[in-house]
């Protein structure tokens, strides 16, 4: 509906006005009237109406100063219609000179009042029509360049042009705010939601490319903390809505040229608080440090390793909680987290072996029961993981130490495990776990398969393979790491169980390497 102000300074006249025409039909509503040109010239200031009825007599100020005054003041002033009792040409003339829409004269005939109010109708909704065609052409262009800036474009033209359409010139400082509504969400609904609360900002809003919402706001005219009430008004209207919203604020940049970082920013926080499963609003996190943040990670993995391994479930949930808090400011994502996941997993297998468990049972039955890392996308459904991941092995291991604590032939296989790179003699052994070394000798072949010597050696031999394929090492550097203080006795023992010398074995394993790699078979 229209709004119409009805203005005369005779209360009969303005309730004849109010009674006897049919306003609904011509799609009009009495919004307000007035006695005079004062009151009425505050009452469209108030309400904005579109069409005000006006006498051209009236005490302080006349019908048509009343036209000039709303000229001035109003950014859009309404539609007039003149009453007048006076049939002078000079009144008319001035009208028009004013761009009145209709001068009547009274009395006011019915029917002829109708079809001025139809012709007024008509004429207003397509201006009105035209009004939004042309706004709606300027947000296309508005949105237009600032999706060209926050991809990363740049030019002096596409400044210039920023600068003007955005209000934007000079080196304002400048905030991005982003609405992620999920996937679930509908853009042009958000936009419109969110456009409320932005009424001097609605040139800057945007949609990027995955119909989140996006503003830009100047500091001067929106600062930081109303920006944060904002915000969390948001975020709580479509939380009310059952939507799982992401708000993300960017810290101040300055100027055009900051637009495209202070977007990046954003994104990267929805991205990584959607990743671990929180919704809500976010602003910067102070002095982000990302290049500490994976050796601060592994730092509290390793703790949480050392938790595990001493049997104690409850220390190593508290160690989980511990490593995802540090992760509060970082930028970490979920594929790194995953790695630290498959790691633990296959260094816990070690440990499980190590001890006389049955690893591969451990991770069926994890995997059955968990799932696995690699099909987890967010930090609760990892964190979940882990700690699941960890209370299972602490107590499994804990058992089998339980287990083999009375089992002085496991432990001396383990420590042999653990320490053959040292100088070890099956004599040492004996004197260390306090047996005979004939009949440790005979009891460490029954429960291995192989002779002291012969299991030693195959230690050494399969670690010193492993370092000739993955580092570049000397081989004299392998033979120390390994054991062998005498390279020569070394390259002997290994061409004895390889039947190779250590050079060869490396070079073989790089010339397959480059097979695989290029997929034929290197030049000789």
């Amino acid at each position: 509906m229209r709004q119409v102000l009805l203005v005369d300074d005779e209360p009969w006249v303005l309730e004849g006005l109010r009674t006897m025409v049919n306003w609904e039909k011509h799609g009009f509503q009495v919004c307000g009237e007035a006695l005079d040109g004062p009151e009425a010239l505050a009452k469209m200031q108030e309400l904005r109406p579109d069409l005000v009825v006006t006498d051209i007599h009236m005490p302080v100020i006349s019908g048509l100063e009343l036209i000039e005054r709303s000229r001035r003041l109003l950014p859009k002033p309404p539609k007039f219609v003149i009453l007048s009792g006076y049939d002078d040409f000079n009144y008319a003339l001035t009208a028009m000179r004013q761009r009145v829409a209709e001068y009547l004269l009274k009395p006011i005939d019915e029917d002829e009042f109708e079809t001025i109010l139809a012709r007024l109708g008509q004429s207003i909704a397509e201006e009105m029509e035209m009004e939004q065609a042309s706004s709606r052409k300027q947000l296309l262009f508005k949105n237009n360049i600032l999706n060209r800036l926050i991809q990363g474009e740049e030019g002096d033209r596409l400044e210039q042009e920023a600068a003007v359409a955005l209000q934007l010139g000079g080196e304002p400082e400048l905030l991005c705010m982003l609405i992620d509504a999920g996937a679930g969400g509908y853009p042009s609904d958000l936009k419109l939601r969110v456009s409320t609360y932005f009424s001097k900002n609605t040139d800057r809003l945007f949609l990027d490319a995955l119909g989140r919402v996006g503003v830009i706001v100047r500091t001067d005219e929106l600062p930081p903390p109303r920006l944060e009430e904002i915000g969390l008004a948001i975020s709580g209207e479509l939380s009310d809505l059952d939507r799982p919203v992401v708000i993300a604020v960017s810290e101040v940049g300055k100027g055009i040229r900051s637009i495209r970082e202070l977007y990046l920013q954003t994104l990267e926080t929805v991205k990584v608080k959607r990743e671990r499963g929180k919704t809500g609003f976010f602003l910067p996190c102070p002095h982000p440090q990302p290049s500490n943040t994976e050796d601060a990670f592994r730092g509290k993995f390793d703790l949480l390793l050392e938790a595990v391994l001493e049997g104690d479930p409850v220390a190593a949930g508290a160690a989980v909680e511990e490593a995802f808090s540090s992760l509060a400011c970082s930028q970490m994502s979920v594929d790194s987290i995953r790695v630290f996941a498959g790691n633990m997993e296959l260094t816990l297998c070690r440990k499980i072996k190590r001890a006389g468990g049955d690893a591969d049972a451990f991770m069926v039955h994890m995997q059955e029961d968990a799932g696995t890392p690699d099909g987890m996308s967010d930090y609760p459904a990892l964190k979940g993981y882990l700690h699941k991941l960890c209370r299972e092995a602490s107590l499994l291991l804990a058992g089998l130490r339980q287990k083999n604590e009375n089992n002085t032939m496991f432990q001396v296989i383990q420590y042999v495990d653990e320490e053959y790179r040292s100088k070890l003699k099956l004599q040492t052994l004996a004197k260390k776990f306090h047996m005979n070394p004939t009949y440790l000798g005979q009891v460490f072949k029954k429960e291995t398969g192989k002779p002291f010597n012969e299991y030693l050696n195959e230690k050494r031999i399969e670690e010193a393979k492993r370092l000739l394929k993955r580092t570049p090492m000397k081989i004299s550097d392998i033979a120390l790491q390994v054991g062998y203080p005498n390279t020569d006795y070394f390259i002997s023992k290994f061409k004895q169980a390889t039947g190779m010398l250590p050079s060869v074995y490396k070079s073989e394993f790089l010339n397959d390497g480059s097979k695989n790699e290029a997929g034929t078979k290197p030049a000789e």
